[in-house]
């Protein structure tokens, strides 16, 4: 019973880091626009981290306040790609999607890396996932990987993201 109180105080308290964390990113959309690189996820749901479909990379871009996400997965051996329009929110660097998705931009570099939060309203309950992304296809240890940790250091339930060609098409823009 202590345990289980123990840790809904500590979802509270993270939920609330995460909420003030998303307000201090000034994002600026010409510099995050382009492509990205999941480097590693993380959350504190299980069930989030054993999802099918896990994405290479996403494409960025905007117009106006909407943002347009493209996203590649490898689906048995097949580069898939999904394409998301959502739109700007009065919080600097959300952005709301259809389905009740949104997506938060945390801290970033624009140069090398970013870190995302995603959150999904599923079956009555609220999924959040953070994840960290690069420019590079080749190099993953980066400050901003530190960054990540940091941030995560508390969660416990890390996945890196596997290494696949799907990636590498969608930054040289053939899928």
């Amino acid at each position: 019973m202590e345990a289980r109180l123990l840790n809904t105080i500590w979802g509270l308290f993270l939920v609330y880091l995460l909420q003030a964390e998303s307000t201090r990113v000034d994002l600026v959309p010409e510099k995050i626009a382009g492509f990205w690189k999941e480097v590693a996820v993380t959350s504190d749901q299980n069930l989030v981290l054993k999802t099918q479909r896990r994405i290479e990379g996403l494409f960025l871009t905007f117009s106006g306040r909407n943002i347009t996400v493209k996203a590649v997965y490898n689906s048995s051996g097949s580069c898939v790609t999904d394409t998301s329009v959502g739109s700007r929110r009065d919080t600097p660097g959300d952005f709301a999607f259809p389905g009740h998705r949104k997506i938060c931009v945390l801290e970033t570099d624009y140069e090398h890396y970013t870190i995302l939060k995603l959150s999904l309203l599923w079956q009555g309950r609220n999924f959040h996932v953070l994840k960290y992304f690069t420019r590079s296809l080749e190099t993953e240890d980066e400050p901003g990987f530190w960054k990540f940790r940091e941030m995560t250091a508390d969660q416990g339930l890390y996945m890196l993201a596997r290494h696949g060609r799907c990636a590498e098409l969608l930054k040289e823009g053939l899928v």
